[in-house]
């Protein structure tokens, strides 16, 4: 290999150069991913004008393009080069083809329909309302974007790990020649958040430099790569397995599921994971597994926290609707504050897409005849009652096929309720229950079930009569008046503080009213920044719709969040025994002797993280990782436990600290892993989080994948914990 000079300004035969490695990585990158030749792809990375609009009056032409990292869309305006921007394609929530979105409705005409589309992101980022200037390049939009996102989402681990190193990798080669000086590397670093002192970094570069030339290139970087992607903590543990010529074996494997896993596995379940995840084709030929197969396998759901029998479906859905704890949103309406935030149809979409079951509509006379709904008394904004029925009609069964229920809180007059209930027969037809289900005379609430041949939509009013069926709302009297007066389709709603002295004071009398009646419980009105009261409480009481403000990024909402993440994530949740039993003796609060006493102890080690992102926006940030592992349930469950803190290392901290836990009440329990940037003289910063019940645990090495403040998936990022449940002594 021969040693060239750096230069810092590229000739014109470097300019042809840097211009073919550009056009060799874009064609690189297209192969990660799959997309090779996509002629959708190629129209993305060739670019074209989009009319972007923000309002009637405010509507410009922007340039648009993929960058050749195949993940990042670079825009301008056709004025002046001064306003490049970029934006990640993994930041995007969802591309919506038409006009789909308040903007689009209010600001454009129905002749655009089939050229515009709208772009969302996952982040508290504006969406991009656009439009084509062709219905074919609306198309070619839409699809190469929806091709890039879904083969971004299906990589690998490992592959993700590589095409996010590589980007790196381009950033920190400041002069594009595709070589990394010493100085670019310590750059490179901080990039993907890990911080090293000079000696070591001079180290890792001298150990790479194999042609002593001062920079690396080709097999050099890639050895790097190899270097700064070692696990060490799966090494060790592949080595404990990998008994058969340094490899691991179907039985060697199957002996880590049965006695590392405490798995109910067997030889052919060890074949078929060597079969599905094994890389190399030599080693899967001879029915073994590499430790790069072992790490993609520990990186699949198989190997993942989340116990996958409780992903889909598995609860019993045919009990009444009030032996379920069902998601629940407060104002759905919202985005943001109580006061003076904007009201959008995107709200009810993003709960939707959440799982929620239960959506709540504010609705007051319109100035035009139609009826709107916001925050009555605020200078919160207005949306047409049509426009919000029409986006639950289109996004209430994406998720889950299991019934919504519409909250109606009705400030309307006669007239206006007419056209309400106009447009909730019309818009959303027989997904409407209109009458009681089945041939007879109902005596309890129908269960989720019942609805599944034809998904349904239930209203829940003070008016409306007519439509009204089940969920009738009525004021609560107290318990002896409640058993004695309150029909079982009838429902008390109840605001936050008196539920938590109800479930305080009185759980065994409110956990009976709850075994037959429904509960509905929302924030005080003191909540006029959107926060959120602890659900767990009132969860542990038996109430089942426990309302939240979806909008806002909060431990309580990663509690819900966590609480649905099981049984298909239906909305629906079957409440333990002792809360639908009508004799029950349970009392959350001096947990009387019984069948709920479990008592189990989790011995739990945090071993490692990768690749946490940075949460300060200074380059030369790098965060000092700390784990923070929650119990919430039962007072006497509950409780906290912490890591010391790591310093300066992001991307591969390792703590290898254990911890155990004491939970009397498993089947009420959630645990909560926190992962924050740890500072010393103020208060720590989140950088990620997942949430899941107690009983999804599964036993052994597994990876925790992480979520942001929003709820979304961090890519690549993700804990490494080992866990074993068992009775405590």
């Amino acid at each position: 290999m021969q040693c060239v000079r750096r230069q810092p300004v590229r000739t014109k035969s470097q300019e042809s150069l840097y211009r073919a490695q550009i056009k060799t990585t874009a064609s690189n990158n297209l192969k990660r991913l799959g997309l090779e030749g996509d002629k959708d792809l190629q129209f993305l990375m060739n670019g074209g004008d989009l009319l972007k609009v923000r309002s009637g009056s405010w509507k410009k032409t922007r340039y648009y393009k993929l960058q050749e990292d195949c993940k990042t869309l670079w825009h301008e305006s056709k004025k002046t080069l001064k306003s490049k921007q970029t934006f990640s394609v993994e930041d995007i929530e969802e591309v919506r083809t038409g006009r789909q979105t308040d903007g689009l409705r209010k600001y454009t005409e129905e002749s655009v329909e089939g050229r515009a589309f709208s772009i969302l992101f996952k982040s508290q980022q504006k969406g991009l309302d656009l439009i084509a200037s062709s219905e074919e390049e609306a198309k070619k939009w839409v699809g190469g974007l929806e091709k890039v996102i879904s083969n971004i989402k299906n990589l690998t681990p490992q592959k993700k790990t590589e095409h996010w190193i590589y980007s790196c990798m381009r950033k920190a080669d400041k002069n594009f020649d595709n070589k990394i000086s010493q100085k670019e590397l310590k750059s490179f670093l901080q990039d993907i958040n890990i911080e090293v002192d000079e000696d070591y970094a001079e180290m890792l570069f001298q150990k790479c430099d194999k042609s002593k030339c001062g920079f690396l290139e080709g097999k050099e970087i890639e050895h790097f790569y190899e270097i700064l992607t070692q696990r060490e903590e799966i090494k060790v543990i592949y080595g404990e397995y990998a008994k058969t010529d340094g490899l691991m074996s179907a039985a060697d494997l199957l002996n880590f599921l049965l006695n590392e896993q405490r798995e109910d596995a067997s030889q052919n379940d060890a074949l078929q994971l060597i079969e599905k995840y094994e890389l190399d084709e030599n080693a899967k030929a001879k029915q073994q597994m590499t430790k790069d197969g072992f790490l993609m396998y520990l990186h699949q759901p198989e190997g993942l926290i989340f116990n996958p029998a409780h992903k889909s479906v598995y609860q019993d859905m045919k009990q009444p609707l009030n032996h379920y704890f069902i998601s629940s949103s407060h104002n759905t309406y919202l985005l943001e504050d109580q006061l003076k935030g904007p009201s959008s149809t995107e709200a009810y979409i993003k709960a939707l897409l959440k799982g929620c079951r239960c959506v709540e509509l504010d609705c007051w006379d319109g100035s035009d005849g139609e009826p709107v709904i916001y925050h009555g008394y605020t200078l919160t904004s207005k949306i047409l009652f049509k426009d919000v029925i029409k986006a639950i009609k289109e996004y209430a069964f994406k998720m889950t096929e299991y019934p919504v229920i519409l909250s109606l809180e009705n400030h309307c007059s006669v007239a206006q309720q007419k056209i309400m209930a106009q447009h909730l027969i019309s818009i959303l037809g027989s997904t409407l229950v209109t009458k009681p289900l089945g041939d007879q005379m109902p005596t309890c609430l129908p269960s989720p079930e019942a609805y599944s041949d034809k998904t349904k939509l239930l209203t829940l009013a003070k008016e409306l009569s007519d439509i009204v069926i089940y969920c009738k709302s009525v004021h609560f009297r107290g318990f002896e008046d409640s058993r004695d007066k309150q029909s079982f389709y009838e429902m008390a709603s109840f605001k936050e503080g008196k539920a938590v002295k109800l479930a305080e004071e009185a759980a065994n009398n409110y956990i009976h009213h709850n075994t037959d009646k429904l509960s509905r419980i929302y924030p005080a009105g003191l909540r006029t920044d959107s926060s959120n009261y602890n659900p767990v409480p009132l969860w542990n009481a038996g109430c089942q719709i426990v309302a939240l403000n979806f909008q806002t990024p909060c431990a309580e909402m990663d509690m819900n969040q966590g609480l649905f993440l099981q049984n298909g994530q239906s909305g629906y949740n079957l409440k333990p025994s002792f809360l639908r039993d009508q004799d029950t003796k349970f009392d959350p609060i001096t947990l009387p002797e019984g069948p709920w006493l479990k008592n189990k102890s989790l011995h739990l080690m945090v071993i490692s993280a990768q690749q946490l992102p940075k949460v300060s926006k200074r380059e030369s940030s790098i965060v000092d990782p700390i784990v923070k592992v929650q119990i919430y349930g039962v007072p006497a469950d509950t409780t906290v436990a912490e890591t010391q803190y790591i310093e300066n290392n992001g991307f591969n901290p390792m703590w290898n600290e254990n911890f155990q836990f004491d939970v009397r009440v498993p089947d009420l329990a959630l645990v909560r892993f926190l992962i924050e940037d740890y500072d010393s003289s103020s208060n720590n910063e989140f950088i990620g989080q997942y949430t899941l019940p107690f009983n999804c645990l599964k036993n052994g090495y597994h990876h925790v994948p992480l979520l942001t403040k929003k709820g979304d998936h961090l890519s690549s990022a993700g804990l490494f914990v080992h866990i074993m449940v068992v009775d405590a002594e």
